[in-house]
C-alpha cells in the first residue's frame, strides 16, 4: 500500500500547483522530445523535458516569477537582490523587470560571460565577487548593508522550490506514465520542487538527482543524512557548484530516491550526445543527469525515464569541448 501524503506534504504540493497558476501567464510551457536511437544509446525509453528553451534559458525563472509576483507592494517597492551563478540571476532580472522594480545580482568572477551578459541585458546591476559560496554570501551581505532589498534565494527558499516544482508537474502532465524522474543537483531547488510534485501525483515515482563527481556535496548528504557544504568546487557544470540548501535537504531527505555523481568526462560526451540526437543545446549542467545513464550509474532497462533539461545558457566561445575530438 502506498503512503499516504502528510500534512505537510500536501502542503508543499498545493504551494506548487498555485505557483502553477500563478506564474502561467509569465512562463512558456515547454515541450517534451525523445529519440528512439538516443533512448537505445542510453539503455531506456527516456523523455527529456526542455527547459533550456524556457524564456532566459533555464527553469529558475519558474521559481524566481514566483517569488517576485508573491512579493507585497511594499516589499517589492525595495527591489530585490540574491546571488547566482548565472541563470537564476537572468531569470529574477527578468521577473524585476515584468514588475517594474529593480534587481541586483552578486555573481562571481568567473562566470559565463553569456550569463553575465544575460543578466545585465535584462537591466539588473551586477555586483562581481570572488568565486565560492562563502565569498558570494558575503558580497550579498554588504549589498543589503547598504540597500534594504528583498533577498530571492537560488533555491534555499519555499517560494523559488515551488516555482521550480511545475516543471515536473508539466512534465507528468504530458506524460502520465513516468517511472522515473531524473534532474541535476546543484543547491536543490529543482530536485526538491521536482520531488514535491511527482510524489504528490505519483507515489510510486522513482525521483533521483545527478550531480558532478567533483562537486558531489549532494550525494554525500544523501549517504551521511548530514549536509555537507563544498566552498568552490570546480567543475564545467557551473551550474551546479553550489551546496545544498538547508530547506532543500530536507525535502530531499524525505522525498528523494537515490543520488548518483558523473565524472567530467561523461557530462561532455552527454552535452554532444544530446545535441547530436534530439538538435538542442544544453549547458554542462543540464548533461548531468544524462550522463548518469550514459555512464550507467542509473539503471532502468525497462523504465519510462523523464530528464529535466534544466538549461541552455551554453557560452559557445569558451566551449571548445563541444567540437573537440571525443
Amino acid at each position: 500500500m502506498r503512503p499516504v501524503p502528510t500534512i505537510e506534504q500536501e502542503r508543499e504540493y498545493q504551494e506548487v500547483r498555485a505557483a502553477a497558476a500563478r506564474i502561467r501567464p509569465y512562463v512558456r510551457h515547454t515541450p517534451v522530445l525523445s529519440d528512439e536511437r538516443l533512448s537505445e544509446r542510453l539503455g531506456a525509453q527516456v523523455f527529456f523535458k526542455c527547459e533550456n528553451l524556457q524564456l532566459g534559458g533555464s527553469f529558475k525563472l519558474r521559481g524566481a516569477t514566483n517569488a517576485v509576483q508573491l512579493l507585497t507592494e511594499g516589499a517589492a517597492a525595495s527591489g530585490v537582490a540574491t546571488h547566482s551563478s548565472g541563470n537564476h540571476g537572468t531569470a529574477l532580472a527578468i521577473a524585476a523587470r515584468r514588475r517594474g522594480i529593480a534587481a541586483v545580482i552578486v555573481m562571481p568572477r568567473n562566470s559565463s560571460a553569456v550569463k553575465l551578459d544575460a543578466v545585465r541585458r535584462e537591466g539588473a546591476q551586477v555586483v562581481l565577487c570572488e568565486p565560492g559560496r562563502v565569498a558570494r554570501e558575503a558580497a550579498l551581505a554588504e549589498v543589503l548593508r547598504t540597500r534594504k532589498m528583498e533577498v530571492v534565494h537560488p533555491y534555499d527558499d519555499e517560494r523559488v522550490i515551488a516555482g521550480q516544482g511545475t516543471a515536473a508537474l508539466e512534465f507528468i502532465e504530458q506524460l502520465p506514465g513516468l517511472d522515473l524522474l531524473l534532474t541535476p543537483v546543484g543547491g536543490g531547488g529543482l530536485l526538491s520542487g521536482t520531488a514535491i510534485a511527482a510524489k504528490a501525483l505519483n507515489r510510486g515515482i522513482h525521483v533521483i538527482g545527478a550531480e558532478p563527481e567533483q562537486a558531489d556535496d549532494a550525494c554525500r548528504s544523501f549517504r551521511s543524512g548530514e549536509r555537507v557544504l563544498l566552498d568552490a568546487p570546480d567543475t564545467i557544470a557551473d551550474g551546479l557548484r553550489a551546496s545544498l540548501g538547508v530547506r532543500n535537504f530536507a525535502i530531499i531527505r524525505r522525498l528523494v530516491d537515490d543520488m548518483v555523481s558523473v565524472s567530467e568526462e561523461a557530462i561532455v560526451a552527454a552535452a554532444r550526445l544530446v545535441l547530436e540526437r534530439l538538435k538542442v543545446l544544453i549547458e554542462p549542467s543540464a548533461a548531468v543527469p544524462v550522463a548518469a545513464l550514459l555512464e550507467q550509474k542509473v539503471h532502468a532497462p525497462k523504465a519510462c525515464v523523464g530528464i529535466v533539461l534544466s538549461g541552455g545558457n551554453l557560452d559557445l566561445g569558451a566551449a571548445s569541448w563541444l567540437t573537440g575530438a571525443r
